[in-house]
């Protein structure tokens, strides 16, 4: 029996799965996710991602089950797999979602493109965001963002399965409980687990969504950038779609439907919907960077940066970032926060690579791998360019460098967020709590803390080390080499929207925030 079979990747859903969908239409669908092993050596990985799509992928199947099918899991990689299903019950087509991942399943795919048109198949890819394959500059990619989110969502109403013959030698197995990490080599940070991070499946993505559209959302604006107020103020929605648990198409039309019915006179969650919605506008504008240009994962993306910082690397500095032991209390904290959550808000990651780029001038490849494999909701193609754009190498955007100090008076003034995960700090009287180095002797005696011991000395003098890196920087910006090449940069990446960066709402803000979002 012919059928089609669905390869399933970052969209661990049933609702608007246009793979899904477009495979059904042309017969019996046959649905599978593979676990490479290649991948889970990559350096941007952990633990933690294969957990959440373990958790993801039971929810799938289980959806899956209620329309009368099942999701195969296969180990090995996508090429020994697919041949091994070719032989063993060929396929007339192969359907799946277009993925702006890392340079891993970029190589991948294009393997797969070949070995398709060697095999004469036809393999279906499908818009999963609002990113546009083969796009060449930026002059229509807003338009086609725009058509893309007003589509209607895709109706799954008829599907029928494939079903093995009895002679099929190929065993199938869709129970995820004894996929575990020990099966691989495992890298580096594939034991990185944080207990108290969001757990995978459409269904808690559901709950999540209503859960801040109906209320959540009324803290939105001005309650993301404080670490304090923003675990609840923030969608936290980032990771459920760069998994694909929600689309991000539903997830627009669900906000828009939200804010047609919302009263005038509820201005504060007209506010917040309306900033999360230009947020929704900037994910697939920074992923569409990545689409347009995969080098940027690993090279400068105006390349007049070239040799900034890679030839002084600090791997003490960097060491002491990872283990939270800078000597700035707000950036601790911060690391401590991330590595029990697998979350922190926008304007903290932010912090996080101003103060390796810039004070512990810290090259943005090594320290971006690091902070992926931290970050639960890491979708390479807004974590590269937001690397890029808070190190200052794209060559287009202003210099942000966030002054941790500063960061911790402005958003925890009274040190609750620092003495929540830093214990030791809560000895630390008031005066002292954001700078514990100026700590008199005869006060580090009476806490029972010491600098230098207990408590670790700054890396660096924050506003020297900031001013030299800085000047640096300035003095390549300036160069005839870079002035050169900014305008190349522009015609690929640059937004040429202004003010009204979507229409999808007629009550929605016109200007959308300067904040931009690697979580939102």
């Amino acid at each position: 029996m012919s059928y089609q079979l669905v390869w399933f990747k970052r969209d661990l859903r049933c609702e608007d799965h246009a793979a899904l969908v477009q495979a059904a239409r042309l017969g019996p669908i046959r649905c599978i996710y593979v676990l490479e092993p290649a991948l889970w050596v990559q350096p941007d990985v952990a633990l933690q991602h294969f957990e959440f799509i373990r958790e993801s992928l039971q929810d799938l199947d289980a959806q899956l089950r209620i329309r009368g099918g099942t999701l195969e899991i296969h180990v090995g990689e996508t090429m020994e797999v697919l041949t091994k299903i070719w032989q063993t019950s060929p396929f007339q087509g192969l359907h799946s979602h277009q993925e702006t991942g890392n340079s891993f399943t970029y190589a991948r795919d294009r393997e797969v493109s070949k070995w398709c048109q060697a095999h004469n198949i036809y393999w279906g890819e499908y818009a999963q965001f609002g990113v546009t394959r083969g796009l060449k500059n930026r002059n229509l990619w807003q338009a086609l963002w725009q058509k893309h989110m007003e589509a209607p969502l895709c109706d799954l109403s008829q599907i029928q399965f494939w079903k093995p013959s009895i002679s099929t030698n190929l065993t199938l197995n869709s129970d995820t409980d004894h996929l575990t990490p020990s099966l691989m080599q495992a890298p580096l940070y594939l034991n990185h687990n944080p207990p108290l991070r969001q757990r995978g499946g459409r269904s808690a993505a559901l709950k999540v969504l209503n859960s801040f559209l109906k209320q959540r959302c009324m803290g939105y604006r001005g309650g993301i950038s404080s670490p304090l107020s923003a675990p609840d103020a923030c969608s936290r929605l980032s990771v459920y779609l760069s998994y694909g648990c929600l689309s991000i198409r539903e997830v627009v039309q669900a906000t828009n439907e939200e804010l047609l019915q919302t009263p005038p006179q509820a201005s504060r969650k007209i506010a917040g919907l309306s900033a999360f919605m230009s947020r929704l506008y900037w994910h697939c504008h920074f992923i569409q960077k990545l689409e347009s240009e995969p080098e940027i994962e690993w090279q400068n993306m105006h390349r007049g940066y070239d040799g900034l910082r890679e030839t002084e690397f600090n791997d003490d500095h960097f060491n002491a970032l990872k283990n939270a032991r800078t000597g700035w209390p707000m950036v601790d904290a911060c690391v401590t926060m991330l590595r029990e959550t697998g979350w922190l808000n926008f304007r903290m990651r932010a912090m996080l690579v101003s103060v390796a780029a810039y004070p512990l001038w810290l090259h943005w490849r090594p320290v971006g791998e690091w902070l992926a494999t931290q970050f639960l909701d890491y979708e390479p193609g807004i974590h590269w360019s937001q690397l890029q754009m808070q190190s200052g190498t794209t060559g287009i955007n202003i210099t942000r460098v966030y002054n941790p100090i500063k960061q911790a008076q402005d958003h925890d003034p009274k040190g609750i967020f620092v003495r929540r995960w830093l214990p030791c700090m809560r000895k630390v009287p008031d005066t002292c709590i954001f700078e514990p180095w100026k700590m008199s002797q005869e006060m580090q005696n009476k806490v029972g803390l010491y600098v230098g011991k207990d408590l670790p000395e700054p890396l660096v003098d924050i506003a020297a080390a900031t001013k030299i890196s800085k000047d640096r920087l300035y003095a390549r910006r300036n160069t005839s080499e870079v002035r050169a090449g900014k305008q190349s940069v522009v015609d690929k990446h640059a937004s040429r929207a202004k003010t009204t960066r979507n229409k999808i709402s007629k009550t929605q803000e016109k200007n959308t925030s300067s904040q931009l979002s690697l979580e939102f």
